[in-house]
């Protein structure tokens, strides 16, 4: 269901830790969102704890207790950093003129239903959306701006909960999903998703925009990219804009995200046509790098490369398997012939390209041993395998692929 056109802009505003370090920060975020909200505009703030309060309760807690602090027990504690948040951002929107309201875990309307694997919980997104739809939406619909805790969830039976590494982000998100919200704005200490992490490279540059699908990719980078469990919550439908705080404006550039992730795990077959595999065998081949640029450069000017696998040794080459091959696997070969680090190449045609995706994918313990598994005891065997961040691609026979596409659905269902 689509918003009405004549409904007043709707944003969900997350601010950071970093955001909110300090009373001249704290200004600044509450004097943005009391300017944006005299625009008419209904706003969710979403808040973390101040500065690094998480971490020095976590510290007191751990220390005072010897380390023998239980998780139910250290999640209550650690959201008191949010808690104490929501209580100073909404007298400090109220002392602007701001109609607000703040939202506590131990509040019978609270919103954010979790599951109970303390310390990295997960909302149950269902009894979120009647939650929020209930006790959250009839207020932005009254003008009032909710102050919510981020990070911080409860059970169905009360238990307070923490949702661990981008847990106020995944709160945002929740929220915008479940009000139809315009757009999510996250603020941050960064101009936006930078191109690499600052702590590491000097004066990397501002994206202007990313898709989900790519951000995932760098998800667990740094600090300055949002994790990847935030993101299996945002609504392909709801732009976020990552800005920084400095500005003290929501309405500045930022990094805008785009699109969203497969939130099951699937396979499919990546490749309407069959594939080929040229593997490159040598002596020190890794360390040859204009070797690999120069096989590389020949395959794409040929035919679409799927995938690329290099070990100390040897290159394997997925290359899609289109039309006359002949001419590539020659110009493949009198590279070989040029290179005293490659010796022979070998080819396989007729292979299938699948690929397995889906949030929580690197989160799955033995994923690949299960597919691995239920190919071998159907004598399936499997001719390369890739994995990356986001996906797995699985090259098996291209006479197999609907039954290995079975097979592999069969063992991310857990048949």
């Amino acid at each position: 269901m689509k918003p009405s056109v004549n409904r007043r802009k709707r944003i969900v505003v997350k601010y950071g830790g970093a955001s909110l370090a300090d009373h001249e920060r704290m200004l600044m975020a509450v004097t943005a969102v009391a300017k944006e909200a005299a625009k008419g505009t209904q706003i969710v703030v979403v808040v973390s704890a101040m500065g690094k309060t998480t971490d020095s309760l976590l510290h007191a807690a751990k220390n005072a207790s010897g380390g023998k602090v239980e998780k139910g027990e250290l999640d209550d504690i650690l959201a008191m950093g949010e808690r104490t948040s929501i209580r100073i951002v909404t007298a400090a929107l109220k002392a602007k003129g701001v109609e607000s309201r703040y939202f506590d875990p131990l509040d019978p309307d609270w919103p954010i239903i979790t599951d109970d694997n303390f310390s990295n919980a997960n909302p149950i997104e269902e009894q979120c959306r009647k939650k929020i739809q209930q006790h959250v939406l009839p207020l932005v619909e009254k003008g009032v701006t909710p102050v919510i805790a981020g990070f911080v969830g409860r059970t169905l039976d009360g238990k307070i909960t923490t949702i661990g590494r981008g847990g106020s982000d995944a709160t945002a998100f929740v929220l915008a999903k479940a009000l139809e919200a315009d757009e999510v704005i996250l603020v941050t200490d960064s101009e936006g998703i930078m191109s690499a992490d600052p702590k590491v490279i000097r004066n990397p540059k501002r994206l202007r925009e990313i898709d989900v699908n790519t951000l995932v990719g760098l998800a667990d980078s740094g600090t300055k990219f949002i994790h990847r469990k935030a993101l299996r919550y945002k609504d392909p439908s709801i732009n976020a804009r990552v800005i920084n705080h400095s500005r003290g404006d929501l309405n500045i550039r930022g990094t805008l995200i785009t699109g969203g992730l497969s939130t099951e795990l699937d396979v499919v077959v990546a490749s309407q046509s069959p594939a080929v595999s040229i593997t490159v065998v040598g002596r020190g081949v890794s360390e040859k790098p204009k070797v690999i640029q120069e096989l590389t450069e020949v395959v794409k000017d040929s035919a679409p490369l799927l995938g690329l696998s290099v070990d100390y040794n040897s290159i394997i080459l997925y290359v899609a398997e289109e039309g006359d091959l002949n001419p590539l696997l020659k110009k493949v070969h009198e590279t070989i012939l040029r290179h005293m680090e490659t010796i022979a190449m070998s080819v396989r045609k007729q292979l299938a390209f699948l690929k397995v995706s889906g949030v929580g994918l690197e989160e799955t313990p033995g994923i690949i041993g299960k597919i691995s598994e239920i190919l071998r005891l159907n004598e399936i065997n499997i001719f390369g395998i890739l994995t990356i961040t986001s996906s797995i691609l699985i090259f098996v026979d291209w006479k197999e692929r609907e039954t290995a596409l079975k097979l592999i659905k069969s063992s991310l269902r857990g048949d």
